[in-house]
């Protein structure tokens, strides 16, 4: 699955062993993004519990670029998972409109494959339709930010993981790296900052560091995300503006 930088920000999975923190039911997180010390865009992250007897959850992310942004390359990417409830993701949907590009991304995980259709939404033709072998449990992008947040790991300790966009399915290092303040619009937060390695062939192939700060306190809000890519791309921000 292509993804935007900006939405390759909200790239993150969830690890190896977890606390018993309850999730919220409900919760919408907004993010003003930043690069190159301009407002480059906003991002909205809603989560909710799926009704009915088996449960599960839904991730919602909608990025939209704005300002200078906007006019140089138009971003508007509506990302969507369906999670059981162990928070192993069962399907996801994307609709990208990057520039010029408009693309519809579909996948189907079942316990042993992951099935990939992307199609140009323009032309009306299929980029890509395949399967690939995975773990009985694997966790998308988006929807795995929650299962971080049920974890508890120290500076220093680190994890390796299952993850998958439908056409990769690695293992992946997390680590815990270290106790920062962090302000933001919506507030200043003790955070503790993670390292993810998703990048240099791993889930993505170009190269790049993923940093995600998290709030040292029960909520373990996602307060602050950080992409740094090659010079032509350099770092975009994400910051927590608001919780609802």
């Amino acid at each position: 699955m292509r993804l935007s930088p900006l939405l390759v920000l909200l790239a993150v999975s969830p690890l190896a062993q977890s606390q018993n923190i309850a999730l919220p039911a409900r919760e919408s997180l907004s993010y003003n993004i930043e690069w190159r010390l301009i407002t480059a865009g906003k991002a909205r992250l809603d989560w909710s519990a799926l009704p009915g007897a088996r449960g599960g959850w839904e991730a919602k992310l909608r990025v939209e670029s704005a300002g200078l942004v906007s006019k140089l390359f138009k971003v508007e990417d509506d990302y969507s998972a369906i999670l059981n409830q162990a928070l192993c993701v069962q399907s996801i949907q994307l609709t990208a409109h990057e520039g010029s590009r408009q693309r519809d991304t579909r996948v189907t995980f079942d316990p042993r494959k992951a099935t990939y259709l992307e199609r140009d939404r323009v032309k009306n033709t299929t980029l890509l339709a395949q399967e690939i072998d995975i773990p009985p449990c694997v966790h998308d992008v988006v929807g795995g930010l929650y299962f971080l947040r049920t974890l508890s790991l120290e500076p220093g300790q680190a994890v390796q993981v299952p993850v998958s966009d439908g056409k990769r399915a690695p293992m992946a290092r997390i680590e815990a790296q270290q106790r920062e303040e962090v302000k933001t619009p919506a507030g200043t937060f003790k955070t503790l900052r993670y390292e993810l390695f998703f990048f240099n062939n791993v889930l993505y192939h170009r190269p790049g560091h993923l940093y995600i700060w998290v709030s040292d306190d029960a909520r373990k809000l996602p307060v602050q995300i950080r992409v740094r890519l090659q010079f032509t791309i350099g770092t975009i921000t994400l910051q927590l503006e608001k919780r609802e």
